[in-house]
């Protein structure tokens, strides 16, 4: 069995956002790196997201461990494109419908253990150890190509504890409307820059 596909992808319970929130041009023109304040539960592990916006465009690098020190490296995944905030959520308040556009899809298998590609869903995505592949085309496990899923349609908030992304669904598919998450996750916080 799949161990993407069978582990639930929300990293803690969801949590509700706070009163004060960001109103839809501050998202609109995020500028900055928002990343996780600590390890994550993602997938059987542990995980790091970070988010980089600027003009209008996100990326995110998304690595994945076994231990919360992330140590034991599994993979990493990144993606990104322009992204267009829209309606306000009629779900969770002070959140807004967002369209985050994946023009391209990369991932790093990190791990030599061919048992965990292969409980990953990666055995057959010919994947060689620590060099990133372009997945955009061919997909990878729970990623389909950039053709048949393009978008993730998400909620953002922003409130005074960070930036605020919609819990994923348990097979990791948001490419659709009707696919929107109706809670969201713990906040990913912004670095601050150098001094």
């Amino acid at each position: 069995m799949n161990l993407f596909l069978s582990t639930a992808v929300a990293v803690a319970l969801a949590t509700p956002v706070l009163a004060e929130t960001a109103a839809p041009d501050t998202l609109s023109t995020l500028r900055g790196t928002y990343e996780s304040a600590g390890a994550e539960p993602w997938y059987g592990g542990f995980g790091h997201r970070e988010f980089v916006f600027a003009d209008g465009n996100w990326s995110l690098t998304f690595t994945h461990a076994l231990d919360p020190d992330m140590t034991l490296r599994t993979f990493q995944f990144r993606t990104g494109g322009p992204y267009t905030v829209g309606d306000p959520s009629a779900e969770v308040e002070g959140a807004f419908r967002t369209v985050f556009r994946e023009d391209w899809k990369h991932l790093t298998l990190l791990t030599p253990d061919p048992a965990l590609a292969t409980a990953f869903g990666m055995a057959d995505c010919r994947l060689t150890v620590n060099l990133e592949a372009d997945i955009s085309s061919t997909g990878c496990a729970a990623w389909r190509p950039v053709a048949e899923c393009g978008e993730d349609h998400d909620i953002l908030a922003m409130d005074p504890s960070g930036l605020r992304f919609g819990v994923r669904p348990a097979d990791n598919d948001m490419c659709s409307a009707d696919k929107t998450p109706t809670a969201l996750l713990p906040a990913v916080v912004k670095r601050l820059p150098l001094n």
